[in-house]
């Protein structure tokens, strides 16, 4: 099937097709067209169109197109979850519950729309300011470039766009390469529910031509990208004065302490850990353990990592399947091998066929290690011991990521006390750092990036404050 570009509500193809295939097995999903630079200038263009009436809707109109999407998506849920599948290699079980989150994404940004406010200044707190009233207004910015990738098609597209609409801007969308079918049925859901043409466009194709065209054009205001470190740095550096939100992943740590309930820790550490092969942006790749239950914990990990069943993504029973891409597969097994010459013990997986990784439990692996140091986006997790708390945090401090992190523990003091240590954007309590529900702040500190995400949050990024005096 074929997948046009979608600019100023009109479909558009190039003399450039490039079939997506799923990562699994290879087989053909669909057929998109690459944009060259015309198109993104036509893109921007279009939305610049756009803003205008964008901007003259009301708070109302905004919320009921974002409503009536959800309701269109709500009909087209297993249409968007093989799309999901298909491209990303994802399981469809998993598929389906990320367009159910997708769902309240919309569901959130269209309440946001109803409660988005200024508020007013208190003039005569200061002696010149007798007599005068003041007002702050929140305006929309006008252009959003959101770049999206591929591990979260849908619900990362929606946290950028759901809040654009519902703040009144217009969106140029950029998908991953890899996984730009969901994003164009988005666009058309968006269509039918009544968005005016031009206010979304999704322009297809390598990141190299549109990403960098995005960043850079003076005529976009705001550019909300998630992604890898080396991609956020080129567009801030791109980006000059106009407004950057980045979300650049971790490699998110789990201390459990001796008094934790194993279990419940150990299925959602499995399940954090392994989910979509490891790809996603807070999967937990680093757990530290202490010293009296880590034997026991890392043996109750690595026998349910052996349970879970690999196979097709359009299979109701597949846990795992592939990776993205054969390559990122290759990667994550030559950082195994690394870290076992380092010393590391692999206690199951790590066994490689095309894009397919075995779900791999490792133990004292060295800080160093690029399973420890960097971004693993793979099906591998290190559980390594320590004797204290202020070991374990001061373990999972040594990071340059802090997006989020977890603990395990009875000791409420204990947990408060790391909460305020742990050096990352969120901590969750008796919760791994996988856990997010899609209205609460979303975002990193060091190299996990800047801004926050979740509607409510992202339109105070996506729109300006107007002072009004008198």
């Amino acid at each position: 099937m074929l997948y046009p570009m979608w600019i100023g509500g009109e479909l558009v193809e190039t003399a450039d097709p490039h079939d997506i295939r799923v990562p699994f097995d290879g087989a053909v999903a669909g057929t998109m067209f690459r944009a060259g630079p015309q198109h993104v200038d036509a893109a921007i263009n279009a939305a610049g169109r756009a803003f205008p009436a964008m901007r003259a809707l009301t708070r109302h109109e905004r919320s009921s197109i974002l409503y009536r999407a959800h309701a269109i998506l709500t009909e087209r849920r297993e249409e968007m979850a093989r799309a999901i599948w298909s491209e990303s290699g994802k399981p469809v079980r998993e598929a389906r519950t990320e367009v159910d989150r997708g769902l309240f994404t919309l569901l959130f940004s269209a309440e946001e729309a109803h409660r988005l406010h200024g508020e007013e200044v208190p003039m005569d707190a200061h002696p010149g300011g007798r007599g005068k009233m003041g007002l702050v207004i929140r305006e929309p910015l006008g252009i959003v470039a959101a770049i999206t990738p591929f591990n979260f098609p849908l619900n990362l597209s929606l946290h950028k766009i759901g809040p654009a609409i519902a703040a009144g801007n217009t969106v140029v969308h950029k998908p991953a390469s890899a996984t730009p079918i969901s994003a164009l049925l988005l666009a058309r859901i968006f269509r039918d529910a009544g968005l005016p043409a031009g206010a979304l466009n999704v322009v297809t194709g390598p990141g190299g031509v549109i990403g960098d065209a995005l960043a850079f054009d003076p005529r976009i205001a705001l550019v909300t990208f998630t992604g890898s470190v080396e991609v956020g740095r080129r567009i801030r550096n791109l980006a000059g004065m106009k407004r950057v939100t980045l979300e650049l992943g971790s490699n998110s740590a789990v201390i459990i302490e001796a008094d934790a309930d194993l279990d419940k820790a150990v299925p959602k550490c499995v399940a954090g850990a392994f989910a979509h092969s490891g790809q996603v942006c807070i999967s937990v790749q680093r757990i530290f353990v202490q010293e009296a239950i880590h034997d026991e914990f890392a043996a109750r990990m690595a026998e349910a990592a052996r349970k879970l069943r690999i196979g097709h993504p359009s299979d109701d029973s597949t846990d795992v399947s592939s990776l993205i891409t054969e390559a990122e597969a290759q990667r994550v097994e030559a950082w195994i091998g690394e870290a076992r010459d380092a010393g590391a013990k692999v206690l199951t997986g790590g066994e490689r066929r095309g894009a397919t990784l075995t779900p791999a439990v490792l133990t004292d692996v060295p800080p160093n290690a690029s399973l420890c140091a960097k971004e693993a986006f793979g099906p591998v997790v290190a559980v390594n011991s320590y004797r204290t708390l202020d070991d374990a945090i001061a373990m999972v401090n040594q990071s340059d990521y802090g997006l989020q992190a977890g603990m395990y523990t009875r000791d409420i003091d204990k947990a408060f006390r790391a909460a305020r240590e742990v050096h990352t954007g969120g901590f969750h309590i008796n919760e791994i750092p996988a856990f997010r529900v899609d209205q609460m702040p979303y975002g990193g500190v060091k190299l996990s990036g800047s801004g926050r995400e979740g509607p409510r949050y992202a339109i105070e990024e996506m729109t300006e404050p107007k002072l009004i005096t008198w």
